[in-house]
């Protein structure tokens, strides 16, 4: 590893002298400056983190608050993680992942270090506890995701109200008229979890609105939680033809206890789903989906903090991704007996 002696050297100036060129914090002569530029380049010489802080009065480093509760998928939230570092690394930032639940207390703890510059807050409730004091911190922050009352946040997300009316607006454009919502677990619903809500919000909406006969049900994830589903769909709604799945590895399982029930998919049944593009394409039966845009997500979060972090212009309150759906083979017009 190259360290700042090693740069002194080639520079034929004092370790002091090299710390003043990073740091700034005293006037050297623009040859020294240049010379030390040089050796830095020539030896790929980085500094320490710990120098960086000292001398930036900064950690490089931002906090990834995701709690990974009860009812979590975690591959996807680790394909959000995923984006924020690889973007943070971009910007020469480090990330510390924070997955414990402890709500107010351990989002205090973790600002109250001074371990890191700025903090990014995912699986956000309706009413989460731990807002009032995100807005309170010096640090600065962004959600993903979008609280009941996002004054004084920024927040960044897909716009799950607009994914879930996209979804039954494809279902009605192909003439089904009795369709359901198959949604996350129930503990997902127990917390107000944010995306959960609005997503329920834009299916009842765009039901109303095309006149559907439509119900909602909550759905532990795998095999028996698929075929209880289904099952007491088809005994509540006999009418059934159209499904909109809001729970990621329930997607194969649900179409296959719908199809041990004898409706085929899309010959009896039409299924639609917010879920990640490759998800969506990888199951027996490719589904039509709204893509879940995971990475695009992570990385607008972290560019916007970048400019929080005095690197860029103004930043905006509110950033709501439209959704983006995507008709497959497993969506097909209502069969007319």
């Amino acid at each position: 590893m190259v360290k700042i002696t090693d740069v002194a050297r080639r520079a034929g100036v004092s370790p002091s002298t090299v710390s003043y060129a990073l740091s700034g914090k005293r006037p050297i002569s623009e040859e020294t400056r240049q010379r030390v530029e040089a050796a830095i380049r020539e030896l790929g010489y980085r500094p320490h983190a710990g120098a960086r802080a000292l001398a930036s009065s900064r950690s490089n480093v931002l906090a990834l608050v995701v709690p990974l509760r009860a009812g979590l998928h975690v591959p996807v939230m680790m394909e959000f993680a995923v984006s924020v570092v690889t973007t943070a690394r971009r910007h020469d930032h480090d990330v510390l992942l924070v997955t414990q639940e402890e709500g107010e207390e351990g989002l205090r703890r973790v600002a109250d270090t001074a371990l890191v510059d700025a903090l990014i807050l995912m699986d956000v409730q309706l009413h989460d506890p731990r807002l009032p004091l995100l807005r309170a911190l010096e640090q600065p922050s962004v959600v993903i995701g979008f609280p009941a009352s996002p004054a004084g946040l920024t927040c960044v997300d897909l716009d799950f109200k607009a994914a879930g009316e996209a979804c039954v607006e494809h279902l009605a454009g192909l003439g089904h008229r009795v369709v359901s919502l198959v949604g996350s677990p129930p503990e997902v619903y127990v917390r107000q979890t944010a995306f959960a809500q609005h997503v329920v919000q834009g299916f009842t909406a765009a039901a109303d609105r095309h006149q559907l006969a439509s119900s909602v049900h909550p759905c532990e994830a795998g095999p028996g939680g698929a075929r209880a589903v289904a099952e007491r769909l088809l005994r509540e709604q006999p009418a059934l033809t159209g499904v909109v799945v809001h729970n990621e590895p329930l997607l194969e399982p649900l179409i296959d206890a719908f199809e041990q029930l004898g409706l085929r998919v899309p010959g009896d049944l039409s299924v639609t789903a917010i879920c990640p593009d490759e998800l969506a394409e990888s199951v027996r039966v490719p589904v039509t989906s709204v893509a879940l845009p995971s990475v695009e997500l992570g990385a607008r979060a972290v560019e916007l903090l970048m400019r929080k972090l005095g690197d860029g212009g103004p930043v905006p309150e509110a950033t709501l991704l439209p959704p983006r759906l995507t008709e497959r083979a497993s969506t097909g017009r209502r069969a007319v007996p």
